[in-house]
């Protein structure tokens, strides 16, 4: 007999969801047409009256805002650019993510519903749980808290680094699940290994949440050699979760507590089983009215039975990028960002940021072409570099001629088995 966090709700009889996120949306679209500015404009730009938007199905009409538009918007109307559906004192926290881009969380519990996600994992109440995603500015750290917290779990509040601090807690308190990102928990266990211990007899931590950055094959069969099952979900700092998998690992359920639909990248229009489109996010929220929010990210929708039990979509899982961000060590790398700091910089020619991978760790290198005589200060630029994009960088000064006139400012050279 299967277990879940919220059963009525996961395995609710399709049309009886479908019937519920309908009276949701009308809620929902009909608060931030009156509550958030933003929308009301959007809405009355395309001829949309809330009373039209009777349920998903409608919601087509109501046109995409990107992540590039969401952060020109806060900038000239700061700092939600006219979202917030709330009074700013009665939400729990906010945010500043890179773009920049200010996120706010909810008072609810559990705000960005990763609980359905964990609990799918494995994770119960009892479990003492590391959590290494990271609390500063960026609401991952929190995500996980919440939900966690949630099912009764007990949390180390770890964020990333001070990996042999890491292992002391994981053995002393006796950790027996992880939540990051699937890099660093291997980091974790190689460096235990170096210092001689066995994983499985030094240690009690037989579970992992992973998120954030891709998870290759080479990953998962470490951990399972270890003896640590796992589960991924796929979710976004301003939407929180999007996708989580299950025991039955046919692709990522979609919380049943959020629209998602995947939708063709051109006509906006939603896509049926399997078309690749952009995956496009309603929240079911009064805080934050992100109605039809493009994430940039492409996947595709399952909607065959889950033999699990759940009765929501699945995404096939993340099929790239529509536009020229690139996600590294679970942060997104925008071009713009790189403008930001490196254009009109005397000394500086040409660039290039190039992604790359060095094991299971991703490596930024910013490539700056520069006459000797005019060479930029490159301490200087790193740290700005790094305060820009909340990332160590490695910064390399190379001859002229080196980056081609053509290249893209943004190069990901990663390869994945």
């Amino acid at each position: 007999m299967k277990e879940y966090f919220n059963e009525p709700m996961e395995t609710m009889p399709v049309a009886e969801l479908a019937s519920w996120q309908d009276a949701q949306v009308r809620h929902y679209v009909a608060h931030a047409y009156e509550h958030a500015p933003a929308m009301r404009r959007i809405m009355e730009a395309a001829g949309v009256a809330p009373g039209a938007i009777r349920g998903v199905g409608d919601l087509a009409a109501i046109p995409i805002t990107r992540k590039d538009e969401l952060i020109e918007l806060q900038r000239a109307s700061p700092p939600f650019g006219g979202f917030l559906g709330i009074r700013p004192g009665t939400a729990k926290r906010f945010f500043l993510s890179p773009g920049p881009l200010f996120d706010p969380e909810g008072s609810r519990p559990d705000y960005w519903r990763w609980a359905q996600a964990l609990y799918a994992a494995g994770f119960r109440s009892g479990d003492i749980v590391q959590n290494t995603a990271a609390y500063h500015r960026t609401p991952l750290g929190f995500m996980f808290d919440e939900a966690l917290q949630q099912l009764g779990c007990a949390v180390v509040p770890a964020g990333p680094g001070d990996t042999e601090t890491q292992l002391q807690i994981i053995r002393e308190l006796g950790v027996t699940g992880y939540t990051g990102v699937p890099s660093y928990l291997m980091t974790l266990i190689e460096r235990a290994e170096e210092m001689g211990w066995k994983w499985q007899q030094e240690t009690r931590l037989r579970k992992a949440f992973l998120a954030a950055e891709p998870f290759p094959p080479s990953l998962r069969q470490a951990f399972r050699r270890r003896g640590i099952e796992f589960g991924e979900g796929y979710g976004t700092a301003e939407t929180g979760n999007l996708g989580f998998s299950c025991s039955e690992n046919r692709g990522w359920h979609i919380p049943y507590d959020v629209v998602v639909q995947v939708v063709d990248i051109n006509s906006g229009e939603p896509l049926g089983h399997g078309v690749e489109g952009e995956i496009v996010v309603t929240l079911l929220d009064e805080t934050y009215a992100l109605i039809r929010f493009g994430t940039g990210d492409l996947s595709a929708l399952n909607t065959e039975p889950c033999p699990c039990g759940r009765t929501t979509p699945r995404l096939v899982g993340w099929l790239g990028r529509v536009g020229q961000a690139v996600k590294v060590r679970g942060m997104f790398v925008h071009p713009r960002q790189l403008a930001a700091v490196l254009n009109d910089v005397e000394g500086v020619a040409r660039y290039q940021a190039v992604v790359t991978r060095d094991g299971h760790r991703d490596e930024l290198t910013i490539l700056i072409e520069s006459e000797p005589e005019t060479a930029p200060d490159t301490t200087a630029l790193r740290e700005a570099l790094e305060q820009t994009i909340k990332l160590r960088v490695n910064l390399s000064v190379v001859a002229p001629g080196t980056i081609p006139e053509e290249a893209e400012a943004l190069a990901d050279r990663r390869t994945w088995e």
